[in-house]
């Protein structure tokens, strides 16, 4: 088995209310892609309710081999995901690591 987990920053420049609903959006996106792709075990996209954190959105991921995630990361409704997903975030941090 393979853990994803990716760790963004949304843009310093957008107001509260707007960091609010992309993070409700980019969870939206990225969960029902999880629905979609085969070998994914678990997916959950958490937002950061906690003033001691240092990262507004993390994916948390598990996929059941290196080629599921390769084929997770290739998949079209992924890519339409992670095009809106740049456009809010920045400072993207990402581990994988086989369990």
């Amino acid at each position: 088995m393979v853990n994803h987990y990716v760790f963004w920053n949304l843009n310093d420049s957008m107001s509260k209310e707007e960091k609010t609903r992309a993070g409700l959006k980019i969870k939206e996106k990225l969960e029902a892609v999880g629905k979609l792709v085969p070998g994914v075990v678990s997916l959950e996209v958490r937002i950061n309710e906690l003033e001691s954190s240092n990262r507004d959105v993390a994916l948390l991921s598990s996929f059941e081999s290196v080629e599921a995630l390769n084929a997770y990361q290739v998949h079209p409704e992924h890519v339409n995901a992670g095009s809106y997903i740049k456009t809010v975030t920045c400072n993207r941090t990402c581990f994988d690591f086989e369990v």
